[in-house]
Protein backbone atom coordinates (compact mmCIF):
# COMPACT_ATOMS: atom_id res chain seq x y z
CA UNK A 1 0.00 0.00 0.00
CA UNK A 2 2.60 2.41 -0.01
CA UNK A 3 1.80 3.74 -3.24
CA UNK A 4 -1.08 5.17 -1.50
CA UNK A 5 1.54 7.13 0.59
CA UNK A 6 1.34 11.04 -0.78
CA UNK A 7 -2.50 10.80 -1.66
CA UNK A 8 -3.48 14.64 -1.49
CA UNK A 9 -6.79 15.74 0.65
CA UNK A 10 -8.63 17.96 -1.30
CA UNK A 11 -10.29 21.19 -1.05
CA UNK A 12 -13.85 22.59 -0.72
CA UNK A 13 -13.78 24.83 -4.36
CA UNK A 14 -14.98 27.78 -2.60
CA UNK A 15 -11.99 27.87 -0.78
CA UNK A 16 -9.58 27.49 -3.94
CA UNK A 17 -7.86 31.51 -4.68
CA UNK A 18 -6.75 32.20 -8.01
CA UNK A 19 -3.11 31.63 -6.89
CA UNK A 20 -3.04 28.60 -5.50
CA UNK A 21 -3.99 25.33 -6.90
CA UNK A 22 -4.94 22.52 -4.88
CA UNK A 23 -5.42 19.89 -7.55
CA UNK A 24 -5.77 16.91 -5.16
CA UNK A 25 -8.60 14.04 -4.29
CA UNK A 26 -10.89 14.21 -1.04
CA UNK A 27 -10.33 11.02 1.30
CA UNK A 28 -13.02 8.04 1.36
CA UNK A 29 -13.13 4.84 3.11
CA UNK A 30 -12.39 2.17 1.31
CA UNK A 31 -14.78 -0.20 3.94
CA UNK A 32 -17.28 2.42 2.40
CA UNK A 33 -17.47 0.93 -0.70
CA UNK A 34 -17.00 -2.40 -3.05
CA UNK A 35 -13.03 -3.01 -3.74
CA UNK A 36 -13.16 -4.37 -7.09
CA UNK A 37 -9.83 -5.64 -8.30
CA UNK A 38 -9.17 -5.29 -11.84
CA UNK A 39 -6.58 -6.09 -14.28
CA UNK A 40 -6.23 -4.02 -17.12
CA UNK A 41 -7.44 -5.48 -20.81
CA UNK A 42 -4.11 -4.34 -21.89
CA UNK A 43 -2.59 -6.20 -19.46
CA UNK A 44 -3.81 -9.94 -20.41
CA UNK A 45 -1.95 -9.83 -23.37
CA UNK A 46 0.27 -7.87 -25.52
CA UNK A 47 -0.44 -4.81 -27.43
CA UNK A 48 1.53 -3.55 -30.28
CA UNK A 49 2.97 -0.11 -30.20
CA UNK A 50 1.27 2.00 -32.33
CA UNK A 51 1.45 6.00 -32.45
CA UNK A 52 -0.56 7.91 -30.51
CA UNK A 53 -3.47 9.22 -31.79
CA UNK A 54 -6.73 11.40 -30.27
CA UNK A 55 -9.23 8.81 -28.42
CA UNK A 56 -12.03 10.04 -29.61
CA UNK A 57 -10.95 11.55 -33.68
CA UNK A 58 -14.24 10.58 -34.91
CA UNK A 59 -16.51 12.24 -32.05
CA UNK A 60 -17.12 16.05 -32.84
CA UNK A 61 -15.89 18.14 -29.53
CA UNK A 62 -16.11 21.65 -28.65
CA UNK A 63 -13.75 23.24 -26.79
CA UNK A 64 -15.48 23.69 -23.03
CA UNK A 65 -18.06 21.22 -23.77
CA UNK A 66 -17.91 17.19 -22.96
CA UNK A 67 -17.57 15.17 -25.86
CA UNK A 68 -20.20 11.87 -26.55
CA UNK A 69 -17.13 9.52 -25.51
CA UNK A 70 -17.10 12.02 -21.81
CA UNK A 71 -20.76 12.17 -21.49
CA UNK A 72 -20.92 8.02 -22.20
CA UNK A 73 -18.22 7.67 -19.82
CA UNK A 74 -20.41 9.91 -16.99
CA UNK A 75 -23.16 7.89 -17.56
CA UNK A 76 -21.53 4.52 -16.67
CA UNK A 77 -20.05 6.30 -14.19
CA UNK A 78 -23.87 7.50 -12.49
CA UNK A 79 -25.28 4.17 -13.21
CA UNK A 80 -22.58 2.64 -11.26
CA UNK A 81 -21.67 1.74 -7.38
CA UNK A 82 -18.98 4.20 -7.67
CA UNK A 83 -21.86 6.95 -6.93
CA UNK A 84 -22.49 5.17 -4.09
CA UNK A 85 -18.59 5.14 -2.60
CA UNK A 86 -17.48 2.23 -4.44
CA UNK A 87 -13.85 2.11 -6.05
CA UNK A 88 -11.75 0.52 -8.51
CA UNK A 89 -8.38 -0.85 -7.57
CA UNK A 90 -6.21 -1.50 -10.91
CA UNK A 91 -3.03 -3.05 -11.85
CA UNK A 92 -0.73 -1.57 -14.00
CA UNK A 93 1.46 -2.95 -16.14
CA UNK A 94 5.01 -3.30 -14.72
CA UNK A 95 6.41 -1.65 -17.26
CA UNK A 96 4.89 1.64 -16.79
CA UNK A 97 6.65 2.67 -13.32
CA UNK A 98 9.35 -0.48 -13.41
CA UNK A 99 7.65 -2.62 -10.88
CA UNK A 100 3.94 -3.88 -9.45
CA UNK A 101 1.86 -0.85 -9.37
CA UNK A 102 -1.66 -0.38 -8.68
CA UNK A 103 -4.29 2.54 -8.72
CA UNK A 104 -7.26 3.10 -6.86
CA UNK A 105 -9.77 5.38 -8.89
CA UNK A 106 -12.97 6.46 -7.10
CA UNK A 107 -15.98 8.69 -7.24
CA UNK A 108 -14.09 11.65 -7.13
CA UNK A 109 -11.55 11.09 -10.13
CA UNK A 110 -13.79 10.83 -12.14
CA UNK A 111 -15.25 14.25 -11.52
CA UNK A 112 -11.62 15.84 -11.88
CA UNK A 113 -12.20 14.65 -15.79
CA UNK A 114 -16.12 15.43 -15.87
CA UNK A 115 -16.20 18.93 -14.55
CA UNK A 116 -12.34 20.15 -15.13
CA UNK A 117 -10.86 20.76 -12.03
CA UNK A 118 -7.44 20.19 -10.42
CA UNK A 119 -6.03 16.79 -11.22
CA UNK A 120 -5.04 14.06 -8.47
CA UNK A 121 -2.42 11.57 -8.62
CA UNK A 122 -4.91 8.66 -9.76
CA UNK A 123 -5.73 10.72 -12.71
CA UNK A 124 -1.87 11.74 -13.38
CA UNK A 125 -1.05 8.13 -13.45
CA UNK A 126 -4.14 6.74 -15.27
CA UNK A 127 -3.35 8.86 -18.38
CA UNK A 128 0.51 7.84 -17.52
CA UNK A 129 -0.86 4.27 -18.22
CA UNK A 130 -2.33 5.07 -21.13
CA UNK A 131 0.41 6.47 -22.90
CA UNK A 132 2.36 3.67 -21.73
CA UNK A 133 0.10 0.96 -23.14
CA UNK A 134 -1.23 3.36 -26.65
CA UNK A 135 2.23 4.74 -27.55
CA UNK A 136 5.08 2.63 -25.93
CA UNK A 137 5.26 -1.07 -25.33
CA UNK A 138 6.28 -3.29 -27.89
CA UNK A 139 7.92 -0.49 -29.26
CA UNK A 140 11.97 1.09 -29.00
CA UNK A 141 10.47 4.03 -27.32
CA UNK A 142 10.24 1.69 -23.84
CA UNK A 143 13.91 2.36 -24.15
CA UNK A 144 13.84 6.13 -24.55
CA UNK A 145 10.83 7.27 -22.12
CA UNK A 146 10.37 6.11 -18.31
CA UNK A 147 8.09 7.00 -15.78
CA UNK A 148 8.32 7.49 -12.04
CA UNK A 149 5.18 7.72 -9.74
CA UNK A 150 4.33 10.79 -8.32
CA UNK A 151 3.11 8.94 -5.19
CA UNK A 152 6.75 8.10 -4.31
CA UNK A 153 8.41 11.11 -4.59
CA UNK A 154 6.62 14.66 -4.06
CA UNK A 155 7.28 18.12 -1.83
CA UNK A 156 5.52 16.21 0.94
CA UNK A 157 7.30 13.26 1.14
CA UNK A 158 10.81 14.87 0.72
CA UNK A 159 10.21 16.72 3.43
CA UNK A 160 9.43 13.83 5.92
CA UNK A 161 11.98 11.37 4.76
CA UNK A 162 14.69 12.64 1.76
CA UNK A 163 16.53 9.92 2.33
CA UNK A 164 14.17 7.53 1.44
CA UNK A 165 12.55 9.26 -1.30
CA UNK A 166 15.91 9.92 -2.79
CA UNK A 167 16.63 5.80 -2.47
CA UNK A 168 13.72 4.93 -4.36
CA UNK A 169 14.59 7.35 -7.11
CA UNK A 170 17.88 5.32 -7.40
CA UNK A 171 16.01 2.50 -7.35
CA UNK A 172 13.87 3.60 -10.15
CA UNK A 173 16.96 4.16 -12.52
CA UNK A 174 18.69 0.83 -11.72
CA UNK A 175 15.41 -0.89 -13.09
CA UNK A 176 15.61 0.10 -16.04
CA UNK A 177 19.01 -0.68 -17.36
CA UNK A 178 22.13 0.88 -18.06
CA UNK A 179 21.20 4.28 -18.81
CA UNK A 180 24.26 4.95 -21.10
CA UNK A 181 22.49 6.02 -24.00
CA UNK A 182 20.10 9.19 -23.85
CA UNK A 183 16.38 8.65 -22.51
CA UNK A 184 14.41 10.58 -19.90
CA UNK A 185 12.84 9.68 -17.02
CA UNK A 186 9.54 11.62 -16.51
CA UNK A 187 9.16 13.08 -13.04
CA UNK A 188 5.33 15.06 -12.69
CA UNK A 189 6.15 16.53 -9.20
CA UNK A 190 3.29 18.10 -7.03
CA UNK A 191 4.68 20.98 -4.83
CA UNK A 192 2.76 19.02 -1.73
CA UNK A 193 -0.02 19.05 0.24
CA UNK A 194 -2.27 19.44 -2.96
CA UNK A 195 0.00 21.98 -5.06
CA UNK A 196 1.02 22.65 -8.21
CA UNK A 197 2.00 20.31 -10.42
CA UNK A 198 5.45 20.80 -12.52
CA UNK A 199 7.11 18.48 -14.61
CA UNK A 200 10.91 16.91 -14.02
CA UNK A 201 12.54 15.15 -17.29
CA UNK A 202 15.63 13.55 -16.34
CA UNK A 203 18.40 12.52 -18.68
CA UNK A 204 20.73 10.52 -16.88
CA UNK A 205 23.37 9.65 -19.35
CA UNK A 206 23.89 13.41 -20.43
CA UNK A 207 23.44 14.59 -16.89
CA UNK A 208 20.38 17.21 -17.85
CA UNK A 209 17.33 17.78 -16.35
CA UNK A 210 14.48 19.73 -18.32
CA UNK A 211 12.10 21.44 -15.89
CA UNK A 212 8.77 22.30 -17.25
CA UNK A 213 6.34 24.57 -15.26
CA UNK A 214 3.37 26.14 -16.72
CA UNK A 215 3.26 28.56 -14.08
CA UNK A 216 6.28 31.24 -14.00
CA UNK A 217 9.74 30.83 -11.75
CA UNK A 218 11.97 27.80 -11.74
CA UNK A 219 13.25 25.06 -9.70
CA UNK A 220 14.46 27.58 -7.07
CA UNK A 221 10.60 27.42 -5.82
CA UNK A 222 11.64 23.79 -4.58
CA UNK A 223 14.95 23.73 -3.46
CA UNK A 224 14.66 20.18 -1.56
CA UNK A 225 13.54 18.61 -4.33
CA UNK A 226 16.36 19.36 -6.58
CA UNK A 227 18.84 18.67 -4.11
CA UNK A 228 16.90 14.85 -4.14
CA UNK A 229 17.60 14.54 -7.59
CA UNK A 230 20.64 15.67 -8.20
CA UNK A 231 21.69 13.18 -5.36
CA UNK A 232 19.92 10.23 -6.34
CA UNK A 233 21.39 10.80 -10.15
CA UNK A 234 25.30 10.92 -8.42
CA UNK A 235 23.99 7.74 -6.08
CA UNK A 236 23.04 5.99 -9.32
CA UNK A 237 26.16 6.92 -11.24
CA UNK A 238 28.03 6.20 -8.40
CA UNK A 239 26.47 2.55 -8.27
CA UNK A 240 27.02 1.70 -11.95
CA UNK A 241 30.54 3.13 -11.57
CA UNK A 242 30.10 6.31 -14.05
CA UNK A 243 32.68 9.06 -13.96
CA UNK A 244 30.36 11.94 -13.78
CA UNK A 245 32.47 13.64 -16.39
CA UNK A 246 30.48 16.89 -15.43
CA UNK A 247 28.20 19.05 -12.94
CA UNK A 248 24.23 18.31 -13.08
CA UNK A 249 22.71 21.03 -15.68
CA UNK A 250 19.20 22.18 -15.07
CA UNK A 251 17.50 23.67 -17.84
CA UNK A 252 14.65 25.91 -17.20
CA UNK A 253 11.99 25.20 -20.76
CA UNK A 254 10.18 27.70 -22.13
CA UNK A 255 7.21 25.73 -21.95
CA UNK A 256 3.60 26.73 -23.24
CA UNK A 257 1.68 28.28 -19.78
CA UNK A 258 -1.75 28.28 -18.16
CA UNK A 259 -4.35 31.08 -18.02
CA UNK A 260 -5.75 29.94 -14.87
CA UNK A 261 -5.14 28.07 -11.32
CA UNK A 262 -6.45 24.27 -12.33
CA UNK A 263 -4.79 23.35 -15.53
CA UNK A 264 -1.61 22.58 -14.27
CA UNK A 265 -1.95 18.68 -14.07
CA UNK A 266 -3.28 18.58 -17.40
CA UNK A 267 -0.58 21.04 -18.81
CA UNK A 268 1.86 18.50 -17.16
CA UNK A 269 0.37 15.19 -19.14
CA UNK A 270 0.64 17.31 -22.29
CA UNK A 271 3.99 17.69 -21.97
CA UNK A 272 4.66 14.43 -21.42
CA UNK A 273 2.40 13.36 -24.47
CA UNK A 274 4.15 15.78 -27.04
CA UNK A 275 7.12 14.69 -25.83
CA UNK A 276 7.21 11.21 -26.57
CA UNK A 277 4.67 11.84 -29.72
CA UNK A 278 7.75 13.54 -31.30
CA UNK A 279 10.33 11.03 -30.13
CA UNK A 280 12.13 13.63 -28.95
CA UNK A 281 14.82 12.78 -25.67
CA UNK A 282 16.90 16.59 -26.26
CA UNK A 283 13.84 18.99 -24.70
CA UNK A 284 14.44 22.42 -26.90
CA UNK A 285 15.12 25.24 -24.10
CA UNK A 286 12.30 27.59 -26.30
CA UNK A 287 10.24 24.23 -26.34
CA UNK A 288 8.82 22.67 -29.28
CA UNK A 289 7.55 24.90 -32.61
CA UNK A 290 4.89 22.70 -32.80
CA UNK A 291 3.45 23.40 -29.49
CA UNK A 292 4.12 27.01 -28.45
CA UNK A 293 1.13 26.92 -26.90
CA UNK A 294 -1.62 25.05 -25.52
CA UNK A 295 -5.94 25.82 -26.48
CA UNK A 296 -8.67 24.16 -23.81
CA UNK A 297 -8.98 21.97 -26.97
CA UNK A 298 -5.57 20.61 -26.34
CA UNK A 299 -6.54 19.76 -22.87
CA UNK A 300 -9.66 18.57 -24.03
CA UNK A 301 -7.78 15.95 -26.09
CA UNK A 302 -6.52 14.87 -23.12
CA UNK A 303 -9.75 13.92 -21.12
CA UNK A 304 -11.70 12.21 -24.13
CA UNK A 305 -8.30 10.13 -24.84
CA UNK A 306 -8.59 9.03 -21.60
CA UNK A 307 -12.11 8.49 -21.06
CA UNK A 308 -11.48 6.38 -24.00
CA UNK A 309 -9.41 4.27 -22.99
CA UNK A 310 -10.81 3.68 -19.20
CA UNK A 311 -14.63 2.95 -21.39
CA UNK A 312 -12.16 0.24 -23.39
CA UNK A 313 -9.84 -1.39 -20.47
CA UNK A 314 -13.73 -2.09 -18.93
CA UNK A 315 -12.86 -0.04 -15.27
CA UNK A 316 -16.50 0.77 -14.53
Amino acid sequence: MRDAVGSFVGWPSDLIFPDAETPTRPTHKVGKGILRRIESVASQKEVPGRKLKSAAKDIPTTSGTKSQIMMRLEKMVDESDIMHGAIRSIDFDEGVFGAAHFEIIAKEDFQQLFEHTELGIAVIHTYIWYMYVTLMRGTELCNRFNFIAASRINATLITNNPTSVKNDLVDRFMAAGDNTTPSLYFLPFNSGNGGHWVLVAMDLSRLIVYYLDSLSGDWSKYPNMKKTVDAAIIKFRSKKNYRNRKDITWVRVQCPQQNNSVDCGFFVLRFMRDIIALNRIDIPKMYFEEYKSYSRANLDEIKDELCQFIVDQRII
